[in-house]
């Protein structure tokens, strides 16, 4: 009798650390989101989908540590970039409207 409650204890803590693979995964990896890993595991991870999902995510490189500066930056470029342009078509117009022969000549040269 003792020996068949030993087995069911074994059984329960693989079923437990099968449960948790991805968290055990993502905390393996020095995941930056294990918490977050974790949480979704032990909440959404009984259903298949959920803990094959949680799996995925575990088994992802980490994520750049300042992803919303990276993205502040390169939008700011962006920007400016689109702004360089506008103010390039402006002065090439002007300078049509003020001079249309000079206009042509520099259209074809390019």
């Amino acid at each position: 009798m003792a020996s068949h409650s030993i087995f069911e204890i074994v059984v329960l803590l693989a079923a437990v650390v099968v449960y948790f693979l991805p968290a055990l995964i993502a905390d393996k990896r020095a995941r930056h989101d294990l918490l977050t890993i974790a949480l979704f595991n032990a909440v959404i991870g009984w259903t298949v989908l959920g803990w094959l999902l949680a799996l995925y995510w575990a088994l992802q490189p980490n994520p750049p540590k300042d992803l919303g500066g990276n993205v502040k930056v390169r939008s700011r470029r962006v920007g400016m970039l689109l702004f360089s342009r506008r103010l390039d078509d402006r002065v090439q117009a002007r300078d049509a409207r003020r001079d249309p022969d000079n206009a042509d000549r520099e259209r074809s040269s390019h």
